[in-house]
Parts: C-alpha cells; sequence; structure tokens
C-alpha cells in the first residue's frame, strides 16, 4: 500500500545522513584510537606532562576536523559560519580576558618546564602534588588529600618552589646546645650521626653550620643529603637520632628560662630558703 511517504523522505538525505552517521563513527573512533597509540608510544619517551599536551592537542584537532567535514557534507556556507564564529570570537574575547590571561600565562608555564605532573610544589602558602595542568589552571593535590584548582595567572605571578625537581634534597634541622658544651663535641656527634644513618647520603657531606648565639642557646644548622623519596622516614629517624646522641654524650638542649649565674658556666647560684620565726 502506498501511503505516500515518498513525499516526505527524500533518499538523497537518507543517503546524507547514513553518511554523516559513518564518517562520526570512523572519526571519533580514529581519534581515540591514535590518542591511545599516542600515549602508549610516548609513555617511555616524554614526561606525562608532554604527552598530556600531545594527546589533548591531537584530540582537539581531530575534533575540529570531523566538526569541519560534517558541517561540509551539511553543505553549509563555512565561510557565513567562519564569519560568525569570528564575530563570536571578539565577543567572547572581549568578554572573558581573565580566561585568555590564564590560557597564555599557562603556555609561559609549559614554555618554562618549572614542574611537571607528579612533582611536590609550593605555590605561596598552598603545597601538594601536581594533579594535573590544564588550559586555564592547574591542580594539585595536598598531602591530606584535597584537590586545590590554581589559576595560571596566580601561579605564574606567584613564588613557586619545586620540592621534588631533584633527585636528592637536603633537610635542615635547626638545634640549640647550651653555653657550656664543647663545640667541636657537638660538631663530631652530629656527623656520626649522619653517618650511621642509611637514608643519609655520604656526599654531599653534612652540612654544620653554628648560626648565632641565642639567648638561651647556641644555634646550630644541620643538613642531611637524601633521596627525595624519603623524606618522611629521614625526617623523623635523624630526629629522634639528634637527641637519642645528645642523651648519650650528655649534651644539653636548653629550653627557655632565667638563671642567675655567679660566672661560672651552668652554674647557677645556691638560694637556701630559711624559715623565718
Amino acid at each position: 500500500m502506498d501511503l505516500g511517504l515518498e513525499k516526505y523522505i527524500n533518499p538523497a538525505t537518507i543517503e546524507k545522513f547514513i553518511r554523516i552517521v559513518f564518517i562520526l563513527i570512523i572519526g571519533l573512533s580514529s581519534i581515540q584510537m591514535i590518542a591511545f597509540m599516542l600515549r602508549r608510544s610516548l609513555r617511555k619517551q616524554l614526561s606525562r606532562q608532554r604527552m598530556m599536551l600531545i594527546t589533548r592537542t591531537v584530540t582537539y584537532t581531530g575534533y575540529t576536523g570531523l566538526v569541519l567535514i560534517v558541517t561540509r557534507e551539511l553543505n553549509y556556507d563555512l565561510t557565513a559560519l567562519f564569519g560568525a564564529v569570528g564575530v563570536m570570537g571578539i565577543v567572547i574575547g572581549v568578554a572573558s580576558q581573565t580566561s585568555i590571561g590564564n590560557i597564555i600565562s599557562g603556555l609561559f608555564l609549559v614554555g618554562e618546564k618549572s614542574f611537571e605532573i607528579g612533582d611536590v610544589v609550593r605555590i605561596g602558602e598552598k603545597s601538594g602534588t601536581v594533579y594535573s595542568i590544564d588550559l586555564l589552571s592547574i591542580k594539585i593535590k595536598t598531602f591530606d588529600n584535597l584537590l586545590i584548582r590554581i589559576p595560571n595567572q596566580t601561579v605564574i605571578s606567584s613564588e613557586l618552589t619545586n620540592v621534588t625537581r631533584f633527585p636528592i634534597r637536603r633537610l635542615d634541622f635547626q638545634i640549640g646546645v647550651a653555653y657550656k658544651e664543647d663545640l667541636r663535641k657537638v660538631k663530631s656527634v652530629l656527623e656520626n650521626v649522619a653517618r650511621n644513618n642509611p637514608l643519609c647520603l655520604e656526599e654531599p657531606e653534612p652540612y654544620i653550620l653554628f648560626q648565632s648565639f641565642g639567648d638561651s642557646s647556641i644555634n646550630i644548622t644541620f643538613g642531611v643529603w637524601f633521596e627525595k623519596t624519603n623524606y618522611t622516614a629521614v625526617k623523623n629517624s635523624v630526629f629522634i637520632e639528634i637527641k637519642e646522641a645528645f642523651d648519650r654524650e650528655g649534651i644539653e638542649i636548653p629550653f627557655p628560662h632565667v638563671s642567675i649565674y655567679a660566672g661560672e658556666a651552668s652554674k647557677p647560684i645556691s638560694v637556701k630558703l630559711n624559715e623565718v620565726r
């Protein structure tokens, strides 16, 4: 029975629809396949940051090309489309100057290579591991497992410290000893602490600096070198070993107090309390 559907369904339209669906399926599959192959082949050659940028550039370029192909299949006038996109771009650009600034700042950050995904960084008062580097911002995961988004403009205008950029780093301990102590002995004890700790490196040598004469102690900076992955273990173990070594050698770590001295080192004046009758 003829329902007259041929009046409403154009065979050419059906053919075009099928062709567009075929183009979308093949195009999307190809883009995903190329991105997957790039990630797999570049995993050992490039850093995670560069690999992410390359795959995203390929993906976005592929999507843009796919949209243009589909638009041409629909017989749209691309000249008018480009004109409309240009006008829209001007309007959006004026309305989103902050976003443009973040994009430009992001390009500078990528060019500087100050950090990569997985690095531990300190940006202003925020510290954590770089989780992702995006077009407008970077995201860092804090040590208590929070995700912080920081705009690229803020990153590029702030002081940035990359804690794990180099394979080894130095951890400094601020120590105070009593004025009566033999500083050569103190220096020797600290050197033995670093030498006997398996996590501390022999090269470079431990850093010992007699910093200043404080109100109640001689202040010393004691630095040990270690592999960056051992930060927590080194800090805890060296801290404990300094205290144990000082206790064993009878080296006093003073605390703030007020004493009256008769002139001899660390020997206070004896005071007798007489009962008044």
